[in-house]
């Protein structure tokens, strides 16, 4: 079966379907309003007639629970769509911008135009979030859309694909399944923008592909984000959100605190007191506990065992190979040259680090590249804005991990090496069009002091573009 799939994939490179969606575009049907709304109301239908499939789905590929699946997975794709509803009348519209003095005469706006036709990898870790949001983006940026997901969850892939079949053309937004090869041949074509999630080595792949059609890109990566734990910090409220952060979706997930940093003074009451949040969350047999999510496949499982070797586990450790289940952990004593301090985890691994002062925190964590988030609890507002000030990062929380991605009024992105551009509410719409530029002038009158041919033009431009 496999040997056929690949059979197929260099029998196709996709050329009639970005054909279909390119000709589908430029006939002007995607950009009225109208349109973008009805688009947004079919796929909102969709995903809440089909809550239960996309439950049973993440349930056989990760272990997800109810909760966890309908939070990461249900929830944010919903509330999406409704906020974007509510103000796309608002974003369309052109903005008008300031003239200055030296335009005197002429008015200036901002038009959003759409790409065109995008195309969109998604990753497997949320499949539905990570698909359908920035979906959402392309539909309410007047867009059409190839969505790629990831062939490691692939229950969610055959539904993300049945359901967008089910609900859109071809023409208009299509899912091509597959693997490396599919994701190659598509990376080969010419696209009008290209959003893509996922690991950063993945990340470079797809900006050098880009680059060879100079195609503008949206990277959505990862790295390690850390947390501080403040000796203000309310200990047993940052130890909760802390295992909840980092232990949902068995830590698969980009932005969940990938190590810590606590300061001295509370190390040990602040461990003993996370050992018992994670046991309130996942009970004392996290393997055979219902609600608590395995690792996508044998490979990953494989790599986050190998980051055992070497530190203290004070807490968990225990695997299971036949289901993949991972115990929440955390170590201690850790070296900074470890592997586990040297990749992103990705996984049910927390290591823990002390530190005496916040001037040391800084300077550790800004010699390693931009983190995608961050996270810290303190109850000192000068540490707070010391770490806003001093330490670069996509975007963050304080006294909370995670919940900075589900409201759509905050831009959602890295930087540096953990990504490039944003997305979630408006910066969506912005994500998927261009800001095209129009000035129109008078043509009631012309001032001179334009050309050349005019005496003391010079003088006067010199003054007013001072």
């Amino acid at each position: 079966m496999e040997d056929l799939l690949n059979v197929e994939i260099k029998q196709s490179d996709y050329s009639s379907e970005i054909s279909a969606q390119r000709k589908f575009f430029q006939s002007g049907a995607t950009k009225s309003y109208q349109f973008r709304i009805r688009q947004l109301d079919k796929l909102y239908k969709v995903i809440s007639e089909n809550e239960k499939l996309i439950l049973e789905a993440v349930k056989k590929d990760l272990n997800k629970s109810v909760f966890e699946g309908f939070f990461g997975d249900v929830a944010l794709i919903l509330h999406e769509i409704s906020f974007v509803k509510k103000h796309l009348s608002k974003w369309m519209k052109p903005e008008a911008v300031r003239t200055p003095i030296t335009h005197f005469g002429s008015s200036c706006k901002i038009f959003h135009e759409p790409y065109g036709v995008n195309l969109i990898i998604s990753p497997w870790n949320y499949p539905f979030q990570l698909s359908f949001i920035p979906l959402i983006g392309a539909i309410a940026g007047g867009n059409t859309a190839v969505v790629k997901p990831s062939e490691l969850s692939p229950n969610s892939s055959a539904l993300i694909a049945r359901l967008i079949k089910e609900t859109f053309s071809n023409e208009y937004v299509i899912c091509i399944e597959g693997g490396i090869e599919v994701s190659n041949a598509l990376l080969n074509k010419q696209f009008d923008h290209i959003f893509f999630t996922g690991s950063v080595p993945v990340g470079k792949i797809v900006m050098e592909a880009a680059s060879k059609n100079l195609t503008p890109v949206t990277l959505e990566l990862g790295g390690k984000s850390p947390t501080i734990i403040d000796s203000s910090a309310n200990i047993k409220l940052a130890a909760r959100r802390v295992a909840w952060g980092k232990f949902f979706n068995a830590g698969q997930t980009c932005v969940a605190p990938d190590y810590l940093y606590v300061h001295k003074s509370i190390e040990n009451e602040f461990l003993s007191t996370l050992k018992d949040e994670i046991i309130k969350l996942y009970t004392n047999n996290a393997l055979n506990f219902s609600d608590y999510a395995h690792i996508i496949n044998v490979r990953h499982f494989s790599r986050l065992k190998s980051l055992l070797n070497g530190p203290s586990v004070y807490f968990g450790g225990r695997t299971d190979e036949n289901t993949l289940a991972f115990e929440p952990t955390i170590l201690t004593n850790v070296s900074k040259d470890h592997p586990v301090m040297k990749e992103e985890i990705f996984g049910p691994i927390l290591p823990v680090l002390s530190f005496d002062s916040i001037e040391e925190v800084i300077a550790e964590i800004n010699k390693n590249p931009k983190p995608l988030a961050l996270y810290l609890f303190t109850e000192n507002k000068s540490v707070k804005e010391k770490i806003i000030k001093n330490i670069p990062f996509g975007g963050g929380s304080i006294n909370d991990t995670l919940f900075h991605l589900a409201t759509p009024h905050l831009p959602f992105g890295g930087v540096g090496s953990s990504g490039h551009g944003s997305y979630h509410g408006i910066h969506s719409f912005k994500c998927f069009t261009h800001e095209k530029s129009v000035l129109s002038q008078t043509t009631k009158f012309d001032l001179s002091v334009r050309y050349h041919t005019t005496r003391g033009a010079l003088n006067i431009i010199r003054m007013l573009f001072k």
